[in-house]
C-alpha cells in the first residue's frame, strides 16, 4: 500500500507539481510571476521614495519651525 511519488518540483507561481527543468510549470506562469515581481519592485521603490520625502519634510519643518 506504500506508493512512491515520482521526483518532481513545484511551480513558483501556482505551486502545481511538475516534472522537468526550470522553476515554473509553463511559460504563462513564468510571465505572470515576472510581472508580479516587477509590480512589487515598483511598489517598494515608491515606498522608499515616499519615506525619504516624508523624512526630508519632517526635517525641514523642525529646522524652519
Amino acid at each position: 500500500m506504500n506508493q512512491k511519488i515520482a521526483q518532481h518540483k513545484h511551480c513558483r507561481s501556482c505551486s502545481k507539481a511538475f516534472v522537468g527543468e526550470g522553476r515554473y510549470c509553463s511559460d504563462e506562469c513564468q510571465e505572470g510571476n515576472e510581472q508580479t515581481m516587477k509590480r512589487k519592485k515598483r511598489q517598494l521603490l515608491m515606498l522608499y521614495v515616499v519615506s525619504v520625502a516624508i523624512m526630508i519634510g519632517a526635517l525641514l519643518m523642525s529646522v524652519l519651525g
